[in-house]
Order: structure tokens, then C-alpha cells, then sequence
């Protein structure tokens, strides 16, 4: 299966790179860039911004450290350090400065495709985890609370800022009734006086984007002398 993610190598050992460029294609990584010094390096993840850097610690022109010192400053992307150096203090060094691993020369360039790509399952395990923690599920709806992205039934509908606030708080309290002094002091948050008024109309608004007939409405019901119910069925949050 290919991976998108783009790697760059960093290392003047051209048997090396070749050697690493070749295995990691055949794992599937088709975009694998190299630069042979540490200036080079530094030029080329500007330009390619690279998913993960493989390091050398001895370049012709520098130290790799000091390439992964730049990067750390602009970038949290995995650092791999590819070194001939494998004294315990060199690896703490390597991983005090922001690495993300160490691998010693000579390696098995299969091992090291297969350490990268257990990091990017970590990262993108970690990135799912996240964004089931701010997504925010009832019925057909989905929103996600980074990108306040609300979706019904897989399709975008393009909400306001108060129409989001209101379908966000329903979506927390979903089949329950909420008063619209309730809504109007979650949503507005200001003194609720003459709220009445200002609740219906984006309660109004807010139907007609995310119903399929807004005069008589499925998910976003009145009930009468109480407030409105967000209606759906076995809810997830």
C-alpha cells in the first residue's frame, strides 16, 4: 500500500542513501528525498517540508545536531539520527536535542523502514484518538469542535457562529430538553434579557440548514412551554 508520507534523508554516504532510498520505495514510500550535507539538509526540508528526517550525525560541512536543532525550532517532525557513533552518551545527546530515534551504522535498512513506519502508525493513532475526543456525535450529525466543521449524514452544512454554538450545546445534550434561557446563556453568555426572541430566530436559521423540510422539523424540535430537544436516535458522544 502506498504511503504519502514524504521522508527526507540526510546523509553524504551516497551507497547509504541509495541503499535506503531503494528498500523504503519498495515499503511503499514513494516521495524519499536526500541532501548530502547539512546545509543541504537544512534547504531541502524548508523546501520538501518532509513527514520524518533521517539524520547523519557526521557531515561533511557540520553536525547533524545542529540541523536537528534548526528543524526543532520550526518543526516537531520525527528525527531519525543515522550515526557510526554508538557510545550511550552520543545517543543521549541525540535524543536530548530532539531526536526521535538513534539507529547505529551498520543497519538493516529494512529495520529502520519498519521503525518508521511504527512511528507513523503511533502518530497517526494518536492523531485519531484526538480527534475522537473533539468530535461531537448525535444521529446523523458530526461536529468536529477543532475545525468547527459540522456535517449531517457525511455532508458539510456551512453554519454561522451562533448557529454553531447552539448546535454544538445541543449535540452535548442530545434528547434533552433545554430551555432557551438555557441556550441563550450557553451560547451568548450575556445577561438573558429579552433572550426570547433572539433564541427562535437562530433556532429558525439553524433549521433551515440542517432539516429537510424546516416547517416541520425532524431533529430540532419545539417542546411547547419548555424550550427544544435536539431528537435523535442512540446518541454518541
Amino acid at each position: 500500500m502506498p504511503q504519502n508520507q514524504k521522508i527526507l534523508i540526510v546523509d553524504d554516504e551516497e551507497d547509504i542513501v541509495k541503499l535506503l532510498q531503494t528498500v523504503l520505495k519498495k515499503e511503499g514510500f514513494e516521495h524519499v528525498s536526500a541532501a548530502s550535507s547539512a546545509e543541504e539538509g537544512w534547504i531541502r526540508f524548508q523546501d520538501k517540508q518532509p513527514d520524518l528526517v533521517i539524520l547523519d550525525i557526521m557531515l561533511p560541512d557540520g553536525e547533524g545536531y545542529d540541523v536537528c536543532k534548526k528543524i526543532r525550532s520550526v518543526s516537531n517532525v520525527p528525527i531519525f539520527f543515522l550515526s557510526a557513533k554508538n557510545e550511550e552518551i552520543d545517543k543521549i545527546l541525540g535524543f536530548a536535542i530532539g531526536g526521535d530515534d538513534y539507529i547505529t551504522k551498520p543497519f538493516s535498512p529494512k529495520e529502520v523502514a519498519y521503525r518508521i513506519k511504527a512511528r507513523f502508525r503511533r502518530t497517526e493513532s494518536a492523531r485519531d484518538e484526538e480527534t475522537k475526543e473533539h468530535t461531537l456525535k448525535a444521529g446523523p450529525f458530526e461536529l468536529d469542535e477543532h475545525t468547527l466543521e459540522l456535517k449531517k449524514n457525511g455532508e458539510i452544512i456551512e453554519l454561522k457562529p451562533k448557529e454553531l454554538g447552539l448546535i454544538s450545546y445541543l449535540l452535548k445534550h442530545p434528547n434533552r430538553i433545554i430551555s432557551k434561557e438555557s441556550l441563550y446563556d450557553q451560547v451568548w453568555g450575556e445577561d438573558s434579557f429579552g433572550y426570547d426572541n433572539t433564541v427562535m430566530v437562530h433556532i429558525r436559521r439553524l433549521r433551515e440548514k440542517i432539516e429537510d423540510d424546516p416547517s416541520s422539523p425532524q431533529f430540532l424540535v419545539t417542546v411547547k412551554g419548555l424550550g427544544y430537544k435536539l431528537a435523535v436516535e442512540e446518541p454518541v458522544r
